[in-house]
């Protein structure tokens, strides 16, 4: 598994159990929804920029 794989399954894991978290809490489902979306949005974008090898310098 690639290390970006690897991120982005932990960020399911813990998105999942913040989402089951805010259920029992008694969160509506539509303001679950918007941060499960967000947080996805956020763990993407983490994961591309802690795995992007950096660009080879110009010759």
């Amino acid at each position: 598994m690639s290390s970006f794989s690897i991120y982005l399954v932990g960020m399911f894991v813990l998105i999942g159990g913040l989402a089951y978290g805010a259920h029992l809490a008694g969160l509506a489902p539509q303001w679950i929804a918007v941060g499960v979306i967000v947080l996805l949005g956020l763990g993407i974008v983490k994961a591309v920029s802690r795995t992007r090898r950096p660009d080879p310098p110009s010759a």
